[in-house]
């Protein structure tokens, strides 16, 4: 109920770095105002959007990627294709080092990846968004359809196959990959054989959403990262 809170609430807006400074999670001109959900103890990070907290995602990304005295930028959405010029999807994140004159030295891909939701998480916001202050206790869990995190979907359906195809043609351009997640979702994977950060060719970014004593909003911070190569994914079922 804090004024920051109230100010985004009503006017709709993205304290995380959208691309606009409204959300438009969902449906742009009816946003979807929930980048988290809790699950049992933990957090489950339901929008990509959530990981922009100060950006530190770029700043671990690029400490995997470029030596310590890089000058570096980031660049969202950027389109890549494959061997024939066809669309292979986007980049979330692309970081790229460049010298003094401008002239890019280096880059690497960074992924996102949120968690799908299984069930219905919109009645529940809508029914919070009806009178914020009277509902902000409401117990929706015996509720019909009430969202949890669909981790087996979020890596099976989209993770994989994304690191797979995509990841693909970063790795045959011998750039390396990130990927930012959150705990939970890390921890639901098929553990994959760790190596060191010098040998490793995908890091993985764990991240959690840590409340802090002198704000409401949840700290987005690293938990752990682990350094794998790219042979063991392809095999695995994560």
């Amino acid at each position: 109920m804090s004024a920051a809170a109230t100010r985004h609430r009503t006017k709709r807006l993205c304290p995380f770095n959208n691309k606009v400074p409204n959300c438009t999670k969902d449906k742009a001109q009816d946003p979807l105002g929930v980048c988290s959900v809790f699950n049992d103890n933990e957090v489950a990070i339901t929008c990509p959007i959530r990981f922009r907290q100060n950006w530190i995602i770029a700043d671990d990304a690029a400490d995997f990627f470029f030596p310590a005295s890089a000058t570096w930028t980031t660049l969202t959405e950027v389109r890549l294709k494959d061997a024939e010029g066809g669309s292979a999807g986007n980049i979330d994140v692309v970081l790229c080092a460049y010298d003094k004159a401008g002239k890019v030295i280096d880059f690497g891909a960074l992924e996102v990846q949120a968690v799908y939701i299984s069930g219905n998480v919109r009645n529940p916001f809508e029914r919070y968004m009806k009178g914020p202050a009277k509902n902000a206790g409401m117990d929706w869990r015996a509720e019909e359809n009430y969202p949890r995190p669909d981790y087996l979907s979020s890596s099976r359906k989209r993770l994989a196959p994304q690191l797979i195809f995509k990841g693909g043609i970063i790795n045959a351009w011998r750039k390396k990959t990130a990927v930012a997640l959150n705990k939970g979702f890390f921890d639901s994977m098929a553990k994959l054989p760790e190596v060191s950060k010098v040998e490793a060719q995908i890091a993985w970014l764990v991240y959690d959403l840590k409340p802090q004593s002198d704000s409401m909003m949840a700290e987005l911070t690293l938990d752990r990262i682990a350094y794998t190569n790219r042979h063991p994914l392809l095999s695995a079922r994560i």
